[in-house]
Order: structure tokens, then C-alpha cells, then sequence
């Protein structure tokens, strides 16, 4: 359900479902590194995809930043965990990490707290050819769903909303691997598959080379949340206005990103990101879409605006967590994980 490995091509879906497998190195708390006349700041991300992090690249683009008197640079290392080394080291004041890692983490005595939201939906979905005639679920008792390979979360996702609708594998339904992408998009076009299970980068893929697909997931699993922004405890106690601008800068980027009036301008900023992930262009569109998508939050909680985080779907994704094993114990107080105190102010 994490981000880790980024949403673009040539990264593969598996990393979003990597949630708390990054958790496992250790490392002690550092010291806050402080900023310097508002000046020169660094933003950790786990993935070097500039489509992932795209209201901070608009933000960068667009002055927002300059306008809180900050300076940010993107550094990109491997991986929610080294993310958190980092912002433990002092080598960064704030960093993109997923909610497993940092659950595992906080488990171990870390102060890191989850500020911002950045992908309230699930970055999985279940995708149909928009014209079939499968519109639920529920619809697909008897058939055969594409899977990148078996051992991929998006296996596990799929089959958590399958089993909760009474359905069973191999005698309801089955699997089919098929690959990521391009092999998927050979699977439907065969008709092998009446559904696939894939991130947003998929879907990107398969929209790239002229397939038009609908999503099916229930809006309850859209709650399985990826990577979203956080700080040390200590860091925001040194650095009181990061927070309150960082955030305010995001929300101004994805307000500026969902009008469709500015989607070259959008997919402009990200490619000076990465300009790599920004040559294909049908390709970077359609990621662009499925970011914005991923990064709006639900019906249910859209008037919360731009960064909320539901308690009820920390709940599931730290439940999830102990039921896996991920984490050894419940945590003693999951509330201390995250914070939404700065939501209403960003989206004034």
C-alpha cells in the first residue's frame, strides 16, 4: 500500500503493497536539524518519480514555496526506511514515508508523526474494459482475474475484497498472472482476463496504449492509504512553521493540479523533476490522471480537504499490520502516529 517503489514506468506495482516490509532496519533517533533564516530545506521521498510527489513539484514550479520563504530540495533514496534514517539522522526535516513504516518505527521508540495525507485512496484497484458488462465485485463470481505474478500485494488486495463478499479462490474465482502493463493489456484484449488488479501505474500503461477502463473497487478499500508526509516529533518542536507551510504549499499545488485548465503546466513542472519519466508524454498524462485521482480524497471525507487522515483507516492499516505480523504488539496509542491539526489551516 506504499509508494516505496514509485508509480512509474519501470517501477513495478509490487512496492505499493510493501507497506510494512521496509519497516524492518533500525535506527536511533537523531538529533532536529534546524533551519537556517527560512531558508534551505530537505524533502526525503522513497522513489525518484516526480508524477508521485506532483503537488511538491507544482509547489516548487509555481513560487509556493518561495512564497513561505523555503527553499526545498527533493532528495530521493531507497525506500520508506532509509526515508526514515534520514529524517533520524538529521539529513532531512521531512520526509515521504508510507504507514507501515512508520507504525514500525514508532514501535520502536522513533518520534516520527504522519502529517499529511498525500494518497488517501489506495494506490490498487480493480480494473475492467469500461465497456464490459462487470460493474461490481460482486460480478465477478466464475471468472478469471489478471494479476501482475502470485505473489504480488495486489494479489492479497484483491482476494481481502473477494473473501469479504464470500467468495473463494479456485472455487469463485481464480488468478491469472499476467504481468505488468503491456502483458496485461494482451491478456484483456484476448479476453483472458475479466479484470485486473493493478496500481495506478497500470492503469497509466493500459490508458497509454488506447484502453479505456473503469475502476470497480469498493469505496471501503479505497482506505488502505500510501505514503503521505511526516516529521519528528522533535523536528517540528525545532522547526514550528515547517509543517504549517510545507503542508500549505502542497495543498496549493493539488489545488492548482485538479484544474484541468493547467494539466500542461502540470506535467511541465514534474517533468523538470524528472525529465526521463517525462519523454512519454501520453504516458505521463495518463499517471497524471491516476495520481490526482489516488490523491483526492473520498466522497466521505472530501470536505476534510487535502491531507486528513481518517482515524478509522489508521485503524485498519495498523490492524492489518499486527494481524500480518508486521507489527509484534498493538501499539499502546495508535493516535500518537498522526496528526490532522494543521489540515484546516492548509485547506483555509
Amino acid at each position: 500500500m506504499t509508494n516505496d517503489k514509485g508509480i512509474t514506468r519501470g517501477m513495478t506495482r509490487r512496492g505499493f503493497g510493501g507497506m510494512a516490509a521496509a519497516a524492518t532496519a533500525s535506527f536511533a533517533i537523531g538529533a532536529p536539524s534546524l533551519l537556517r533564516a527560512q531558508s534551505a530545506i530537505t524533502f526525503a521521498v522513497p522513489n525518484p518519480s516526480a508524477l508521485t510527489w506532483m503537488p511538491y513539484w507544482v509547489a516548487v514550479g509555481e513560487g509556493y514555496f518561495d512564497e513561505e520563504g523555503f527553499a526545498p530540495t527533493l532528495e530521493a533514496i531507497d525506500g520508506s526506511s532509509a526515508v526514515l534514517q534520514a529524517m533520524a539522522a538529521g539529513q532531512a526535516q521531512i520526509g515521504a514515508p508510507g504507514p507501515g513504516p512508520v507504525l514500525g518505527a514508532r514501535a520502536r521508540g522513533v518520534d516520527v508523526k504522519f502529517i499529511y495525507n498525500l494518497f488517501p485512496k489506495s494506490v490498487f484497484g480493480l480494473l475492467v474494459k469500461e465497456e464490459s458488462a462487470v460493474m461490481s465485485p460482486e460480478d465477478l463470481r466464475g471468472t478469471v482475474i489478471g494479476i501482475g505474478t502470485a505473489d504480488g500485494a495486489e494479489m492479497s488486495f484483491t482476494k481481502a475484497i473477494m473473501t469479504d463478499l464470500g467468495m473463494e479462490e479456485n472455487t469463485d474465482y481464480t488468478f491469472l498472472p499476467v504481468g505488468d502493463g503491456g502483458t496485461a493489456a494482451v491478456a484483456f484484449l484476448r479476453d483472458d482476463v475479466s479484470a485486473y488488479a493493478g496500481a495506478i501505474s497500470d492503469a497509466a500503461i493500459l490508458r497509454a496504449r488506447g484502453m479505456n477502463l473503469r475502476e470497480i473497487t469498493p469505496s471501503q478499500y479505497l482506505g488502505f492509504f500510501g505514503n503521505g508526509i511526516a516529521m519528528l516529533e522533535s523536528q517540528m518542536a525545532a522547526t514550528p512553521d515547517l509543517a504549517p507551510k510545507f503542508g500549505r504549499s502542497l495543498v496549493r499545488g493539488m489545488r492548482f493540479a485538479v484544474d484541468p485548465a493547467n494539466k500542461d503546466t502540470v506535467l511541465a513542472h514534474c517533468a523538470a523533476g524528472n525529465p526521463q519519466e517525462g519523454e512519454d508524454k501520453a504516458f505521463a498524462a495518463g499517471l497524471l490522471a491516476g495520481a490526482i485521482d489516488r490523491m483526492t480524497p473520498t466522497d466521505e471525507f472530501f470536505d476534510q480537504g487535502y491531507g486528513y487522515q481518517p482515524p478509522e483507516h489508521w485503524q485498519m492499516i495498523h490492524d492489518s499490520a499486527v494481524a500480518s505480523g508486521a507489527l509484534a504488539a498493538p501499539l499502546d496509542d495508535l493516535s500518537a502516529v498522526y496528526t490532522n491539526e494543521f489540515v484546516a489551516a492548509w485547506n483555509a
